[in-house]
């Protein structure tokens, strides 16, 4: 089985509730107090549970902000696009997924998976190359939502993005455009597609979305970080569909 590092005690005690796979905790000595409850957690759980000093728990981590704990984790399940769809199904709505194309930061990556479980979307897509990945720095930013997100990793952007229509999804695109988010209907099977943080969507994969949202820019920067952005189109889609439910 293949282990990972991660760090921080949202993440670690998330991982730990989500029944993950914890091959050992590390606490810094001097936390214990502080710790308590993470640590009684995998003791409870049968997790071995090993004291370092600060220096080599800051060497561990590699200089990360560990909190005063370390743990080496199963690494990440991916799941598949079917299951993301079948979980829309079990919960009686309308599938919605977030699809990142080519997204680099880590930190990004992390943001928008734990702004993806705040809003209730059912999964986010990546690609398996050229693009972030689930890591340890990823759990962090995330706040251990990856816990609990489904994300899956797919070969082509494009072919998902055609199998999704044939399923009746409309594919939002998330770029400078003259409509505004808050314009565009997106209700329904809806998949908002969020670019690269330097080039943006790529012209393949934004050829094939259905229409393209953008954010009005009213100070002097032109552009938002791409987890903001993809943060406020998630919760237009929450908004909005609250809205259709309550108009019925």
């Amino acid at each position: 089985m293949q282990v990972e590092l991660i760090i921080g005690r949202n993440p670690i005690t998330e991982a730990i509730k989500s029944g993950r796979t914890v091959e050992k905790l590390m606490v810094s000595k001097g936390s214990e107090k502080s710790l308590s409850q993470i640590i009684a957690m995998a003791k409870d759980k049968g997790i071995p549970v090993y004291y370092n000093d600060k220096s080599r728990m800051d060497k561990i981590s590699g200089g990360g902000a560990h909190q005063g704990v370390a743990a080496y984790v199963s690494s990440y399940e991916y799941c598949e696009v079917e299951d993301m769809l079948k979980y829309a199904d079990e919960k009686g709505e309308d599938p919605f997924l977030i699809i990142l194309d080519g997204l680099e930061d880590p930190h990004n990556l992390g943001a928008i998976i734990r702004s993806a479980d705040g809003a209730g979307a059912h999964g986010v897509i990546i690609p398996k190359r050229r693009a972030v990945g689930i890591t340890g720095v990823v759990a962090k930013a995330s706040a251990g939502a990856v816990e609990y997100a489904n994300v899956a990793r797919v070969s082509n952007i494009v072919q998902t993005i055609e199998k999704l229509k044939k399923e009746g999804f409309w594919i939002a695109a998330v770029d400078m455009s003259n409509t505004p988010y808050y314009e565009s209907n997106l209700t329904g099977k809806i998949a908002v597609v969020i670019g690269n943080e330097g080039e943006g969507i790529s012209k393949l994969v934004k050829e094939n979305c259905d229409f393209t949202v953008s954010m009005p820019m009213k100070g002097s920067v032109q552009s938002l970080n791409a987890s903001n952005a993809a943060a406020i189109v998630m919760y237009e889609v929450v908004r909005q569909r609250v809205a259709a439910k309550n108009n019925k």
